[in-house]
């Protein structure tokens, strides 16, 4: 596959996640399960979300969102929910950290489609500095989320 083609594919799973909302809606937790919330505003262009999240466990149970914004972190919090939940929390962890090295990267790093699944179609976010908070708000709001749930766990 060329790095064209790639790029095509990476904007065409940009598109999808922007037009079909994986996880757009907050959901609430039930009742005495951990949970944690997050508000993230970018206010250079506008974008914003608020995302829940809940603990099963050790795990990322239910990860659910609403927010207004650009394409780019509308769909990036679409493919975080996809990723996050039913994993284990130390994993998520991972991950976020892993996306963050991608989109500071400046194009430099390829993405580990293994590790990253869908979240690899925003490598090219990287090249664009105005963009990468786009893409970031979500998995900051997740990062930000987990850790109240962790407290109220003790985990």
């Amino acid at each position: 596959m060329s790095s064209d083609d790639l790029q095509q594919l990476y904007q065409q799973i940009i598109l999808e996640h922007a037009k079909a909302r994986h996880g757009d809606g907050l959901v609430d937790a039930p009742a005495g399960t951990p949970s944690g919330e997050s508000h993230q505003l970018n206010p250079t262009c506008g974008d914003e979300i608020v995302l829940r999240a809940v603990l099963d466990g050790s795990s990322v149970g239910e990860v659910s969102w609403q927010g207004q914004g650009c394409s780019i972190s509308m769909a990036s919090a679409s493919v975080l929910t996809d990723l996050a939940g039913g994993r284990d929390k130390g994993e998520v962890k991972q991950l976020v950290s892993t996306f963050r090295d991608l989109l500071r990267s400046r194009g430099t790093m390829e993405p580990d489609e293994e590790v990253l699944g869908d979240a690899a179609a925003f490598a090219g976010v990287s090249r664009y500095p105005a963009r990468v908070k786009c893409a970031m708000l979500a998995w900051v709001a997740l990062d930000e989320a987990l850790e109240q749930a962790g407290a109220q766990s003790g985990t």
